[in-house]
């Protein structure tokens, strides 16, 4: 839907192709189930990274594909339209935790850890926000001091997406300052940390709304043992380093955004086709047509903003105010794709027998995770002025 409005490639095309297919066979047969059990399928883990899926943007030196933004955000919205769980998976491996390693990481460190990560055989989380740290991410608590040559961590981390996986690369952002001569976002350094590190424990288990098949759990580092060498890029760049990825985290998450609202709209499109009020089909009512144009509008205004905006990037153009205005229109027309889509359906629409219930609790955290809208907001106007 929507695809004669991008100037596509044919190896786009391709990938777009091969990422629909996949989620239909791999993902879309299962994703009530899981959402119903929240439960966490590893194997999918194993299957994207064979087909490439979770090193895309990763360069062809560390068995990635070494594609561009687009190709990427396309591959994202198929699986989003199929399961946004499995969507914000491949979004945070792809967007967080794999590009600081690329931009930041030591040659060491990323032979290390990159090639695994594009083949599926370790995934990706990004662990900045703690209980009392959410969008005043620079207020975070979590302490490291040195050791000899190892950083010990103490602190608690919270809303880890992919958390409670057993073959993780963290990328934790601590504080390297001391406590009583604080430095604010300057005093915040990166860690390349994983689970078979003394000191590191999986926390307390979210029970969600919506993204139920994806776990979200809280890191906890009681005095946590980080080779030195863990250490990501400078001493104090950590929040910087952070920063900068969320404005490619944050095109992902519009790339979900519009999976979920496509999902929603093509449920609500044929439902209206199918069901028959006072003797026609519903969308002979002008009520549910316009409902159903608003839908189409608002996501193919967010979709061609996106790719637009990918294309800047890929430009090596700054995209920091463009990158939140993706991720807060998309997100917020996801939330009222889905919406209308539960009205289109009514009393069923309530119910988990069809899916549009589903799509309206997953669309909601889009709103929340990875900036909020509200920040979001702080940061396109904050811009202006740039």
């Amino acid at each position: 839907m929507f695809d004669a409005l991008l100037p596509l490639t044919e190896t786009q095309r391709e990938i777009q192709r091969l990422a629909r297919d996949f989620a239909r066979e791999h993902i879309a047969p299962f994703a009530a189930e899981w959402d119903r059990d929240q439960h966490f399928e590893p194997s999918l883990v194993g299957k994207m990274g064979e087909l490439g899926f979770l090193g895309m943007l990763l360069p062809e030196t560390y068995d990635g594909l070494g594609l561009d933004a687009s190709s990427y955000l396309l591959a994202l919205e198929e699986i989003a339209a199929a399961d946004a769980s499995a969507a914000v998976m491949m979004s945070v491996h792809n967007s967080l935790p794999t590009q600081m390693l690329l931009n930041w990481g030591s040659d060491a460190q990323k032979e290390r850890y990159l090639k695994p990560m594009a083949r599926g055989e370790m995934l990706g989380a990004f662990a900045l926000s703690e209980p009392d740290a959410g969008s005043d991410a620079a207020g975070l608590r979590c302490q490291a001091v040195r050791d000899g040559d190892h950083w010990v961590l103490n602190g608690t981390k919270a809303w880890i997406t992919s958390g409670t996986y057993d073959k993780l690369v963290v990328l934790v952002m601590a504080r390297t300052d001391s406590p009583d001569a604080r430095r604010g976002s300057k005093g915040i350094s990166a860690f390349v940390v994983t689970p078979d590190m003394p000191g590191f424990g999986v926390g307390k288990k979210e029970n969600k709304l919506g993204l139920r098949a994806s776990p979200t759990v809280q890191l906890v580092f009681d005095n946590l043992r980080v080779p030195a060498e863990n250490l990501l890029g400078q001493e104090g760049q950590g929040f910087a380093y952070a920063m900068q990825s969320l404005d490619h985290g944050r095109l992902g998450i519009a790339a979900q955004s519009i999976g979920i609202g496509r999902a929603a709209l093509e449920a609500a499109r044929d439902y209206a086709d199918q069901r028959r009020q006072f003797g026609q089909p519903i969308r002979s009512f002008q009520a549910i047509q316009f409902k159903l144009a608003d839908m189409a509008t608002r996501l193919a205004a967010a979709r061609a903003t996106l790719h637009a905006t990918a294309a800047a990037k890929e430009r090596g153009e700054r995209v920091t105010q463009y990158s939140s205005i993706c991720k807060l229109f998309a997100s917020e027309t996801a939330m009222f794709v889905a919406d209308e889509a539960v009205q289109i359906f009514g009393g069923y629409g309530y119910v988990k027998e069809y899916p549009v219930e589903k799509y309206l609790r997953d669309a909601k955290v889009t709103e929340i995770y990875e900036g909020t809208s509200e920040i979001q907001r702080v940061v396109i106007a904050r811009e202006l002025y740039v």
